[in-house]
């Protein structure tokens, strides 16, 4: 099974990934995330840190994806392990529509295209929601800021998020990003192990 949580910058994943490595250890999970992959994570930050060409940022998250299924997530599948991962093909859809607009004529078609055929849909993605001025607020004196991180931005790439969920409703759980981290991980931890007994 393949778990992924998303959302935007700010809203609390990596809290929520770090809860559940120990509220779940019982299970034996992989746990991963995007970017993270050993072959092309470093261009992939060097490209978001410069800021440079949309196009080629999208095409590196693309590889990186890629390569994150190959190396990681479709070896523990095929073993028949749990996947947990911190950003998956979701962030792609939300965050480089937003950064593509205006760049190539239709990107959700783009994108849709070029991970058609090999890449691997999650059976459930968790959703925080939060509005982008407490996230915002959440990332102030963070170290390493990328230019992701404003609320205009952060506003659409949630709309897109939001369009994913209406298209594919079954596979999407909606969190309030905006409760308390402790009610969020109790309230997931349980959902992924309902989801796990069915």
């Amino acid at each position: 099974m393949l778990i992924t949580l998303e959302g935007i910058d700010g809203a609390g994943k990596s809290t929520l990934y770090e809860g559940l490595v120990s509220r779940l250890a019982d299970l034996a999970p992989v746990f991963t995330k995007e970017p993270g992959s050993s072959l092309v994570n470093k261009a992939v930050r060097r490209e978001i840190g410069a800021n440079r060409d949309p196009f080629a940022e999208a095409t590196l998250f693309v590889a990186d994806h890629a390569a994150h299924l190959t190396q990681t997530v479709l070896p523990a599948l095929e073993a028949k392990k749990l996947v947990i991962s911190d950003r998956y093909s979701d962030s792609r859809f939300a965050y480089q529509q937003v950064s593509l607009a205006g760049i190539i004529p239709d990107p959700k078609a783009w994108l849709t295209a070029v991970h058609a055929g090999w890449s691997v849909r999650p059976d459930l993605t968790i959703l925080l929601l939060i509005a982008p001025k407490t996230a915002m607020q959440r990332l102030a004196g963070r170290p390493g800021k990328e230019h992701f991180e404003d609320p205009a931005f952060l506003e659409e790439v949630q709309k897109r998020y939001l369009e994913r969920a209406a298209e594919d409703p079954g596979r999407f759980l909606l969190i309030d990003a905006e409760q308390d981290p402790a009610t969020i991980l109790d309230f997931v931890e349980k959902s992924i192990r309902d989801r796990m007994s069915v």
